[in-house]
């Protein structure tokens, strides 16, 4: 190659490097956090394991540990690798002040598990328990995750699903609220999820808690074979940000087979198998995070003003029809597909983020606004909306996300 192509080649590259450094992004002060439930078991400890986890994009981990000694073991190799753990072993019961004196300082901890969908009538204890915590280490949080709606009476020890959700706001001191709900079947969606985040998120805003959320990525029963697909993991995780969680949990990590998982649920088709090695699902779930990490600047810390439904015939029980946009969206047009739209806001700027219902079929999706509306792409960076097409596929399970100028009261 003669001196001058090289520098001809050498100015391009300059010039392509320096557009893609000209376009915008979208800043975040920080992350959403991910969560790994059932993640690594306490005989794969290793850093290269918790390397691999966070190479997934996940944040959090948490599983229970048999004693002390493997929980510490795990948080100091999280620790060397920038995983953050949730504190899980029985003398976190048996003796709760020993052990959070022990952990409370480890940089590794994000929190205390104290346990999972309690029926209403172990709240009290529950809550004297987190308070016997927070009298020791105030910095880090406990961690109660509630029944979802279709519980029965049985179960939460109530018939009113929102007496059972309240009273845990009440009793436990809790820095966020954590609910499971895996709502994507063989072949549609179950009628109650949106009505059950409409019920967190209202309670978490009354209270002035964020929420946590789930997707599910493992097969669970006979029912739910097929969600860990990209599509149905991208509608929960889309509709849960579209809600307001400030925080996702994949569920599970690793095959729950191998860490005596509850009786009759065969959960086998996780991100790492039950023989250790990595399926499919572990770079789908990669996929998911590295979009959840990039989008962090839309929903991290942002005030949901609306949420609503689009859609032919009935829209989901407890939800209400979207009949009115924001002065800079001119048309928003599912043509009769069912979508979530919302409404965030986050101080100088609004986001329209619209999410394709349906995960196995793509819908056809109009949105028009005025000169100030941006399109917000997968990896963050911000374009004027003008430089698409006003009608775009949008892809099953998938959310398009818009920017705009907060409204001036």
């Amino acid at each position: 190659m003669g001196m001058r192509k090289f520098l001809i080649l050498i100015v391009l590259f300059g010039l392509i490097a320096g557009f893609a450094n000209s376009q915008e992004r979208l800043a975040s002060a920080g992350q959403i956090p991910i969560l790994a439930w059932y993640s690594i078991p306490a005989s794969e400890t290793s850093v290269s394991r918790y390397q691999e986890l966070k190479d997934a994009g996940i944040t959090y981990s948490f599983g229970g540990f048999p004693n002390i000694d493997a929980m510490q073991k795990a948080l100091d190799a999280a620790e060397k690798v920038g995983v953050k753990m949730v504190v899980s072993c029985p003398e976190l019961k048996s003796d709760p002040e020993k052990t959070v004196r022990q952990f409370m300082n480890h940089p590794a901890v994000a929190g205390y598990h104290l346990q999972d969908e309690p029926s209403i009538s172990q709240l009290k204890g529950l809550g004297e328990w987190g308070r016997q915590i927070q009298a020791i280490d105030k910095k880090h949080f406990c961690y109660v995750n509630l029944f979802p709606n279709f519980a029965d009476s049985s179960q939460l020890g109530t018939k009113d699903y929102m007496e059972y959700v309240q009273a845990y706001i009440k009793q436990i001191p809790v820095r966020f609220i954590s609910f499971d709900y895996y709502p994507v079947m063989k072949d549609h969606l179950s009628k109650t999820w949106y009505q059950n985040l409409e019920q967190i998120s209202g309670e978490a805003k009354k209270a002035t808690l964020p929420f946590w959320a789930f997707a599910l990525t493992t097969n669970y029963d006979e029912n739910h074979v097929t969600p860990q697909t990209l599509a149905a993991m991208r509608l929960q995780v889309y509709s849960d940000l579209a809600y307001g969680a400030q925080g996702i949990q994949y569920f599970t990590y690793w095959s729950a087979t191998s860490m005596n998982a509850p009786s009759g649920e065969d959960q086998r088709g996780a991100p790492i198998s039950a023989t250790g090695k990595r399926s499919v699902v572990y770079d789908r779930v990669k996929q998911m995070s590295e979009e959840i990490k990039n989008l962090s600047g839309v929903f991290l810390d942002s005030k949901v003003v609306s949420v609503r439904h689009t859609g032919k015939g009935m829209i989901p029980l407890g939800t209400i029809r979207l009949t009115t946009l924001p002065k800079a969206i001119k048309v928003l047009d599912t043509n009769g597909a069912p979508a979530l739209v919302s409404v965030l806001e986050k101080g100088e700027n609004s986001f329209l983020v619209v999410v394709n219902k349906d995960f196995q079929n793509s819908i056809n999706l109009t949105v028009y606004g005025d000169e100030t509306l941006k399109k917000v792409l997968k990896d963050g960076t911000i374009v004027p909306a003008s430089i698409y097409e006003s009608s775009l596929e949008l892809d099953p399970g998938d959310a398009s996300v818009f920017m705009f100028p907060t409204e001036k009261n």
